[in-house]
């Protein structure tokens, strides 16, 4: 339940632009303005996902904390995990404003930000400065302008090995052009092979396992995604990340903001984003770890991404509209859901609806 100040923080932020009030929230967490564990800790909700141990499934996707710049306050709000960037190389604006749009009436955000980031050298000196106290995914990125974007995420995994929890190599923004043609078999196993030379090399020097997951978009037809699953399963990477925005329109046509370009976000964004993710899992199958973000806006949708098979689950867009009270929201109707279906523990209720979600069709672009 969304307390008096928090809905008055928030209402004050729906009236500035999307990037401003974003930028307003990030100084408000920097500051202290927000409330402290605002949500409970349940050993029902632990969760292990390879070498790692989550004190909740609920983590905070990439985008939010593009430079590293509130670990540790996002911590001090309870999420089970943080994942900053992404990350590039060099410095780069990303592309001009405006390029955030708010659909409020469908709980939904259209953004081309374009990997705006400070670079590798500014985030990880701000990384090593704050000594985060929660798990850190590292999602990597490439230059816009680079002349060789494998190599940008081999630098990635480099720069951060110190101090990344993993890592996510995003290859599935629809806001870089030509980004998502990394998602094609050849090119991905390009990648994955430069991806594994490197996480082999890291793992060795810093003598502990760092897990590296594969971003992907939720617009891939069926065929090529059983190309990305095949590719990534036969590797030494850990998993996959389900999923990206997506660049349809389906449900939010006529909206206003709805014919401006960049991916979408939100609660519009969960259906597609759920059947991907069942897909994944069952071709995958039931020991590689997967992450599921899209449409994540309250406890029903996180229950059904981990019953759909997602081992942990990101949000972001459900912050917009909801801000801190959505995690206590989502740990508190776990654990209920929980006790409800007679599961023990989060892992005993990974993946029990896959099924009926994964012979669904991928729904058409629109």
């Amino acid at each position: 339940m969304i307390g008096l100040a928090e809905k008055l923080a928030l209402k004050a932020l729906s009236k500035l632009d999307p990037e401003s009030a974003h930028n307003a929230t990030l100084m408000a967490l920097k500051t202290g303005l927000t409330p402290p564990r605002c949500a409970p800790v349940s050993k029902r909700l632990e969760t292990r996902v390879g070498p790692l141990t989550f004190t909740n499934p609920v983590g905070v996707a990439a985008g939010f904390d593009k430079n590293a710049e509130v670990l540790n306050p996002v911590f001090r709000l309870g999420f089970g995990f943080a994942e900053i960037g992404s990350v590039t190389p060099k410095p780069q604006p990303g592309n001009p404003k405006p390029r955030v749009f708010r659909l409020p009436e469908y709980q939904a955000v259209i953004n081309r930000y374009g990997f705006n980031s400070e670079g590798h050298d500014r985030v990880h000196r701000r990384i090593a400065e704050t000594k985060p106290n929660g798990i850190v995914g590292i999602n990597v990125g490439a230059n816009k302008d680079s002349p060789d974007r494998v190599e940008d995420y081999v630098l990635g995994l480099r720069k951060f090995a110190d101090c990344a929890s993993y890592f996510t190599v995003n290859i599935s923004s629809p806001n870089t052009p030509g980004l998502r043609d990394l998602q094609t078999r050849q090119n991905l196993q390009t990648l994955v092979d430069a991806i594994v030379a490197e996480k082999a090399r890291i793992e060795q020097s810093a003598s502990r396992e760092i897990p590296v997951f594969v971003k992907i978009a939720p617009d891939l037809a069926e065929g090529d995604l059983e190309d990305v699953c095949e590719v990534v399963s036969g590797s030494t990477l850990d998993g996959l990340i389900v999923s990206n925005t997506t660049l349809s329109r389906t449900g939010v046509q006529g909206a206003r903001h709805a014919s401006e370009a960049g991916g979408l976000s939100g609660r519009p964004l969960f259906e597609r984003a759920t059947i991907v993710l069942a897909k994944t899992r069952k071709l995958v199958g039931p020991d590689m770890p997967v992450i599921g973000v899209g449409g994540v806006t309250d406890a029903n949708s996180a229950w059904l991404k981990i019953a759909a098979g997602a081992d942990l689950v990101q949000v972001y867009t459900g912050l917009v509209y909801k801000g801190p009270a959505l995690l206590r929201e989502i740990l508190s109707g776990l654990e209920t859901r929980l006790e409800r279906n007679g599961f023990a523990t989060l892992g005993d209720a990974v993946g029990h609806d896959m099924a009926n979600w994964a012979e669904r069709e991928i729904p058409t672009i629109e």
